[in-house]
């Protein structure tokens, strides 16, 4: 869901000017993360929801609602920021990953996101829970959502085109209405929502470009993986939504998740990577990473489970839709590339696809003709 997007943009100049869009996502981001979830009441235990440790205060949700299926003005404001969160994630890896391996900025951008969002909780007088279930949970958390997906794209992205990737990275909500269907009540499979996200799929298909699979091969095992990536977002989705039952805030979920994700990766890349012996990034990459972190990572996550504890698993994951038109319009704004014929008619047909998710737009056009 996070991976570098290519969508053939062609590029007049490269000026990766990170500090408007940084202070721009940051705004915006912010005002509307310290919007609380509706309807929540903080408990304060995994265990006993009704006792008030001012040890644990904070991150336990005590009563929580049921999903809307159709998302609100403000849960799509908080999509599309994710989406722009996520999306110039590609802006600050593109400068990075000139001097750092990949997969060292894999491991960089959650532990720094851990390490922020650690510090903003306690600032915020909110300690991170005790409750080995949960720490669990936790884990598991950052295996499906970081860990595999991460490492199976990492993996995939250098084996087949970015472009081959980015399409196959798009079919993260069509796993998702699966899944859903499957593991919960309350996000059934129905056939709008399977036509809504065929047709968002064949847009990004279209933005990208179907010569994208020129390049695909006999070599199946990359295009699997990545593949194997985008089944894991969908799981982790569901999984996600747990946390708002055992009564635990958005914050916390990314906290935790991204703490865990870290103490998994950490290991690993001291094996393959041993970063103390490359050298010492430029000024420029080091923002880059902190960027990245700070940004599209620890901000993006609490948003993530902000839109997930509300909107549900099938909805959040709609932001994979929303990824290559960030793209394309942050390189046209920021980057003085020029918009493509065929990203026109792909826009709109995520659009549309998006139109029939939601629901809202064909019933007021049935109503109006009725």
């Amino acid at each position: 869901m996070h991976g570098e997007f290519n969508t053939g943009t062609r590029h007049r100049t490269g000026r990766p000017l990170l500090l408007p869009v940084t202070l721009t996502l940051v705004f915006n981001a912010v005002c509307l993360t310290v919007t609380p979830v509706p309807h929540v009441r903080y408990a304060a235990s995994f265990s006993n929801a009704h006792s008030n440790s001012a040890h644990t205060r904070g991150y336990f949700v005590k009563s929580a609602p049921g999903i809307n299926r159709s998302m609100t003005p403000l849960e799509w404001t908080l999509l599309v920021i994710l989406s722009m969160l996520f999306g110039s994630s590609f802006f600050y890896i593109g400068v990075a990953v000139k001097e750092v391996p990949t997969f060292t900025i894999v491991v960089v951008r959650v532990a720094i996101a851990a390490v922020i969002l650690l510090a903003v909780m306690r600032v915020m007088g909110t300690r991170m829970p005790t409750d080995r279930r949960l720490w669990a949970a936790f884990f598991a958390l950052a295996l499906l959502n970081n860990v595999i997906p991460f490492s199976l794209i990492v993996w995939g992205q250098g084996h087949v085109a970015s472009g081959v990737a980015s399409i196959l990275n798009a079919s993260t909500p069509l796993f998702g209405v699966v899944v859903a269907h499957r593991f919960t009540s309350d996000e059934r499979m129905t056939p709008g929502r399977v036509i809504g996200v065929v047709i968002g799929l064949i847009g990004v298909t279209v933005m990208i470009g179907f010569s994208a699979f020129q390049d695909l091969g006999l070599d199946l095992l990359a295009p699997l993986a990545i593949v194997g990536a985008t089944l894991s977002y969908a799981l982790a989705s569901v999984f996600g939504r747990r946390f708002r039952r055992y009564g635990v805030s958005p914050m916390t979920t990314a906290a935790g998740q991204l703490t865990a994700s870290s103490i998994v990766l950490i290991p690993v890349v001291l094996i393959i990577d041993q970063p103390w012996t490359l050298p010492v990034p430029g000024t420029e990459t080091i923002g880059a990473l902190i960027a990245l972190g700070a940004l599209s990572t620890a901000l993006a996550f609490v948003l993530y489970f902000r839109i997930l504890a509300t909107a549900g698993a099938n909805n959040v994951l709609l932001v994979t839709f929303l990824l290559p038109i960030t793209a394309v319009l942050l390189g046209v704004l920021v980057l003085d590339e020029v918009l493509l014929a065929r990203h026109i008619p792909g826009i709109a047909l995520i659009g549309l696809g998006l139109a029939v998710l939601d629901g809202r737009p064909l019933r007021m056009i049935r109503a109006r003709f009725s």
